[in-house]
Order: structure tokens, then sequence, then C-alpha cells
């Protein structure tokens, strides 16, 4: 899509920005559409597929990103540290065009055929990661080739043909769910009341919190040189003037987070899942350029020296952990 369309649409979610009533019919078709396929699946009428194996899913009601990744990062480390073996499923944006079925990814495959995010999941979790349009099918194919006791399907809520046993929503805590309209007036893929029906609010980074959501921190401490792996604090780059690029869902977001730490950012945003080459990033000098973690999967075949990204970890509250486990033991044993 055209960016100054996608900047003109979120400044109308986000914003103040006067948003036309001509838009409001499609709003309410796509409403409909959404509330008759969710019924479908209640009834029966679309098929369902349980595994035998219980099934987290991770998700958002709102376009764009909410800081579901680092949440997954987290919960494979906690599960396994629980005596679980978990695996990942994700739908692999930015993979193959045509339907050539579920593929395994490994930390080591290439983002331009199976996805970004499944690739950065298979580095940092170190746990078996499937991706598939039809995500049922991923799924089977994970537990047809590993020995995986807990499934979390990344970016999963709509994908309502895979049963699941939890349900976990992430909210952006700055932006939230914008304008509160669903598409193509605003940002929701659902009803808001979507959120009532789920078994876990996370809300990343909240301005304030609802009764009930859970506080989600996202912290970076450490750059990484994208072309030798040396180390860095972020501290160390406190003063300098960079090249902060991002191509995830909420770029504000990441800009935003190096500017706190005292970083001097010329903010370089493209569209969520952009394929990187090298031209994208020659600038005109040799200031530092600073990116994600995400990005730096798809630019590692021509980093230069100067190339960091800022790896993020979630933090979240023991009371979190303690309703995580819980439900998995209800929810999955009666």
């Amino acid at each position: 899509m055209n960016k100054k369309l996608v900047k003109w649409f979120e400044d109308a979610w986000y914003g103040e920005m006067y948003i036309s009533a001509w838009f409001m019919p499609l709003s309410m078709l796509y409403v409909d559409a959404v509330r008759l396929r969710r019924f479908a699946y209640r009834v029966g009428i679309k098929k369902k597929t349980k595994l035998p194996v219980p099934v987290i899913v991770v998700g958002n009601i709102t376009v764009g990103g909410t800081g579901k990744t680092p949440l997954v990062v987290w919960m494979v480390e906690f599960l396994r540290q629980q005596g679980y073996k978990p695996g990942v499923v994700s739908l692999g944006y930015a993979g193959p065009k045509t339907d050539s079925g579920p593929q395994l990814v490994a930390a080591d495959s290439d983002p331009a055929s199976v996805g970004d995010e499944p690739v950065l999941l298979a580095r940092r979790c170190g746990c078996p990661v499937a991706i598939g349009r039809d995500r049922p099918a991923a799924a089977k194919h994970l537990l047809a080739n590993h020995h995986c006791d807990v499934i979390i399907s990344d970016d999963g809520l709509q994908h309502y043909a895979l049963e699941r046993d939890i349900e976990i929503i992430v909210i952006d805590g700055q932006r939230r769910f914008g304008n509160g309209y669903c598409l193509p007036v605003g940002p929701l893929r659902e009803p808001p009341e979507r959120v009532r029906e789920v078994d876990l609010v996370v809300v990343n980074s909240p301005l304030e919190l609802l009764e009930g959501e859970i506080a989600m921190q996202c912290v970076g401490q450490q750059l990484v040189n994208l072309k030798t792996g040396e180390s860095r604090p972020l501290t160390e780059f406190k003063g300098l003037a960079v090249h902060a690029v991002a191509a995830i869902g909420n770029p504000k977001r990441f800009f935003n987070q190096l500017a706190e730490a005292g970083l001097v950012c010329e903010a370089h945003a493209f569209p969520d899942h952009h394929p990187f080459s090298a031209a994208d990033l020659q600038f005109k000098d040799q200031r530092a350029l600073v990116m994600t973690e995400k990005d730096a999967v798809k630019c590692a075949a021509f980093a230069a020296d100067n190339f960091w990204y800022l790896p993020i970890d979630a933090e979240l509250p023991e009371a979190f952990s303690q309703q995580l486990l819980t439900l998995l033991k209800t929810k999955t044993h009666g």
C-alpha cells in the first residue's frame, strides 16, 4: 500500500483527523462479516481442529504491532522452565506466495522465504517453529516432526479454525484501540467487546491499566553489532547521532525507546515486514545505524560495520506467570 495512504489511515485511526461518513457503511459490513464468521465456527458450520496438546493463542484485535513477539519469546522460555516442551506456529508473513503447505523454520532459514518474525522466533526461542497459511495444518506438521506438549499460536486470534485452550490479547498501551472503530474507519480487526472474551489481557507499556489488565514492559539494554556480533550497552550510545530504522507495525515505539535512552535519532520508518535491500540503508554519512531485531534478520547478508540492532525482552509480573500456569492446568486437565 502507498506510504502516504498508510500514513493517512494511521492519522485517522489514532489522531484527531475527521473520518468521512462514506467509510462507515464499509465498517458496518466488515463487523457483520466478522460476527457471521465467528458464529459459523461456534455452531459448527465451519470446522475447528482440536489438537492433542494444549494450544495458547497470542494475538491482538488491532492492525499493526502491539508487542506479541516479545511475549511469545517470554512464554516459550517460561514454559520450558516449568518442564514443558513448547512449539510455535505462525503465519509466516511475506513467505511463499503460493500455498506450498506448512514448513518448519530454523534459525538459519531465509526470511524472504518464510518471513522475518518466524526466523526471529526460531533464533530467540530455540524451539520448534512451523509456518503455514492453514494454521491447523502447520500445527499438525509441527507435532509430526517434534515432540511438543504445548503449542503457542503467534498472532492467531482470528484464525478460528485452530481450536484453542487459552486466548491472550496484547494491547499497545500507548495507542490502545485508536478511535474504537473497526476497519476501514478504525484499526480494529474485531469489535472491542472481543477483549472481554479472552483469558488474559496484556498491555504493552501502559499509560494506565484497566481492571483485569496485566502490564508488560519491553526493555532493551544491549546493542548487538549485526556484522561482528559484538554487544555493547545501549548507554554507551547516549548522546550519539544515529540512523534509526524500523519496519514494524508501530515504528514510533522503537524510535521513542531509543530517544528515551538518550540517542539522537534520525528516524527512517518503512512499511511493516519491508524486504530490505542494501540500497535502502545507504546513507551519506557513517553514523551508526540502529534497527529492530526483527529487521536485523533480513539485513545480515549486507550488514556494514556500523549496523546495530536492539534485542527486546518482555518483563511481566509474577501474577501473569501464576495465572498462565493455572489456566494451562485447569483448561487442559479439567
